[in-house]
């Protein structure tokens, strides 16, 4: 089987550049060529803008992608390597996860400033971003937020 670069894109959701993209970033070998010097792709490089594509979604750095990606191309290796990756890839979503509950404490801390329709020189959010006050919350307000 071998398919153009349009027909790539259709099979596997992805766009024509972000494909080329990855090819200039090694992500994906570089094609062989028709006659016409299009881009022919087959089944191996479908399976592989699949794997990418899946790391994509579950937010893998390219770095992450192409650890993984020279891994998978050497099959007799203990995936052990594979598995510490994931591990420290969770701990980074781990770690955004507590800056966004931070986020929303703060955000939340914020928005109970103004209440009201009230002159704009009134508002209490905007007062709080002016001043911080928003950053400054109290145990009790994290124990109640879920902190």
């Amino acid at each position: 089987m071998e398919i153009r670069i349009g027909e790539l894109a259709q099979r596997t959701g992805c766009e024509v550049v972000t494909i080329r993209y990855y090819e200039k970033e090694g992500l994906l070998p570089e094609p062989a060529r028709s006659r016409g010097n299009y881009r022919l792709y087959g089944e191996e490089q479908v399976k592989r803008m699949q794997f990418i594509r899946h790391c994509r979604s579950l937010d893998m750095s390219l770095g992450e992608i192409r650890t993984l990606l020279n891994l998978w191309d050497s099959p007799t290796q203990d995936c052990g390597k594979v598995n510490a990756l994931l591990d420290d890839h969770i701990r980074q979503v781990e770690a955004r996860v507590e800056a966004l509950l931070q986020l929303r404490l703060h955000l939340t801390a914020l928005r109970e400033k103004c209440a009201g329709a009230r002159p704009v020189e009134a508002c209490g959010i905007l007062q709080g971003l002016v001043n911080c006050s928003c950053h400054t919350v109290s145990t009790r307000d994290e124990a109640s937020a879920g902190v």
